[in-house]
């Protein structure tokens, strides 16, 4: 609760006298290192953060065996993607002033293509969303709130509501901020857990 308590602070305090282009691309004012920071956040996630290594080691009776190395792949294309969106796809967004890759298949090829890719954007990201919160809520109502005798969806729509009055308020500035921020915690707690 202080974590999302703080990122509402944040959001408030980044979107004073905000308008469309400070909400959408920050005014394309970001620091570079703060932005390259933050999306290690976004890459790995708190997902991320429980689930790998529980792929990674397993006990199967009183062994304990490494492997699922295969997320590792996925790391590293990550790491090759972001040099090629840096070196291909960020010129030609400020080339053609663009906000959205969407923007420019409209522009390349036509509307149709422009809404047809968005609309898969927003499905992905929507189940994507979905999957994360439901291990978030999971996460909480079992180490935490389960033993308090909170009910799920109680969680569940709580949640709910910081994460839309989060949103609501913010824009690119309180993301680079607070992807920042989340990459801090969760790089300290791996060197913590070491």
């Amino acid at each position: 609760f202080v974590y999302f308590i703080g990122l509402l602070v944040i959001s408030y305090f980044t979107s004073r006298n905000s308008d469309n282009q400070s909400f959408f691309i920050g005014n394309k004012k970001s620091k570079w290192w703060l932005v390259a920071f933050g999306m290690i956040g976004t890459s790995l996630s708190g997902v991320t953060f429980i689930s790998v290594p529980g792929t990674v080691g397993k006990m199967t009776g009183t062994e304990y065996i490494f492997g699922g190395f295969e997320y590792y792949m996925m790391v590293i294309g990550f790491f090759i993607g972001y040099f090629i969106v840096a070196a291909v796809l960020l010129p030609l967004y400020y080339k053609m002033n663009l906000t959205s890759i969407y923007t420019y298949l409209g522009r390349r090829f036509n509307v149709e293509a422009h809404k047809i890719g968005s609309i898969f954007f927003i499905i992905s990201r929507a189940i994507g969303a979905t999957a994360r919160l439901y291990l978030v809520v999971n996460v909480l109502q079992i180490f935490l709130l389960e033993g308090l005798g909170v009910p799920f969806w109680v969680t569940a729509m709580v949640l709910l509501l910081m994460v839309l009055l989060y949103t609501f308020e913010g824009g690119v500035k309180t993301i680079v901020i607070t992807d920042t921020l989340q990459t801090f915690f969760l790089v300290s707690s791996v060197f913590l857990t070491i």
